[in-house]
C-alpha cells in the first residue's frame, strides 16, 4: 500500500426523488489498500459503489477514481477498473477458457497476455482440468474466483462472497490479498462482520451515511 490516493469522494450524494440513498459520503482510498464498505442491506453501499464505477450519476458532491471524474469521465473510469456486482455471472453457455478470452478482450488485454494469464490463473486455482468445462456446470464459488481475471488497477467487489460456502469465501479473500500485494486497490462491500477483519480500513454505512471509518482494530 502506498500514499497515492486512487479513490476520492467528497460529499457524494445520490437521491431518488425524496429518498436519499447515499448522503454526503466523504473518504479516500490509497493504492493497494483493501477498503471495506460494511453495512446492512439498504445502507447505501451498492449505490455509492455504482457512482464510483461510473454507472450512476451523483446528485451532489464529486468523486474521482484513478484520477478521473466519475460524473464527466465515466468511460475512462470504466476502462481502469474491474467491477463485480452481486449478480455477477459468467456466460453459462461458454467454457471457462472462452469466458476468460472474452473478458480479456473486453478489457483490452493483448492476446498473448490473455493466453498466459489463463494458464497461470487456472493453475493457481487448481482449475486446469476445467478449462473446457461449460461454466453452467461450475459451483457459484468457482465463478466468483474467476471474476478478477484481468487485473485492473482498481477492483470494485459488491458483496462478492454472498451465497458461497465458508471455504470458498476464505479462498476468495486469499485472491484479494494477492491482488493487493500486486498493487491492485480493492474496494469491497459486505454485510459480514468477519470479512471486515480482512480489510486494511473499514467504513460502516448506516442509512446512506458513513457512521465510522478506521482500521478494524480502531473500530473495535
Amino acid at each position: 500500500m502506498t500514499d497515492e490516493i486512487v479513490i476520492k469522494a467528497e460529499s457524494l450524494t445520490k437521491r431518488f426523488g425524496n429518498f436519499t440513498a447515499t448522503d454526503h459520503v466523504t473518504f479516500e482510498v490509497r493504492k493497494g489498500e483493501i477498503f471495506g464498505f460494511l453495512g446492512a442491506n439498504g445502507a447505501g453501499k451498492t449505490t455509492a459503489m455504482r457512482m464510483l464505477c461510473g454507472l450512476s450519476q451523483p446528485s451532489e458532491g464529486k468523486a474521482t477514481v484513478a484520477g478521473y471524474d466519475v460524473a464527466t469521465e465515466y468511460e475512462q473510469v470504466k476502462r481502469h477498473i474491474g467491477y463485480m456486482s452481486q449478480k455477477f455471472s459468467l456466460y453459462d453457455d461458454l467454457t471457462v477458457e472462452e469466458n476468460l478470452v472474452l473478458f480479456g478482450g473486453i478489457y483490452g488485454m493483448p492476446r498473448k497476455k490473455v493466453r498466459d494469464k489463463i494458464t497461470e490463473l487456472l493453475q493457481e486455482l487448481g482449475f486446469e482440468t476445467e478449462r473446457k468445462t461449460m461454466v453452467k456446470s461450475l459451483p457459484l464459488g468457482w465463478k466468483q474466483k474467476l471474476a478478477i481475471f484481468h487485473e485492473p488497477s482498481i477492483v470494485f467487489l459488491d458483496e462478492p462472497t454472498g451465497g458461497v460456502d465458508p471455504v470458498t469465501r476464505r479462498q476468495f479473500w486469499e485472491l484479494i490479498y494477492r491482488a493487493a500485494d500486486n498493487g491492485i486497490t480493492v474496494f469491497v462491500t459486505t454485510h459480514y462482520m468477519d470479512e471486515a477483519e480482512y480489510c486494511d480500513r473499514v467504513s460502516i454505512m448506516v442509512d446512506g451515511r458513513i457512521d465510522a471509518l478506521g482500521s478494524p482494530a480502531q473500530l473495535k
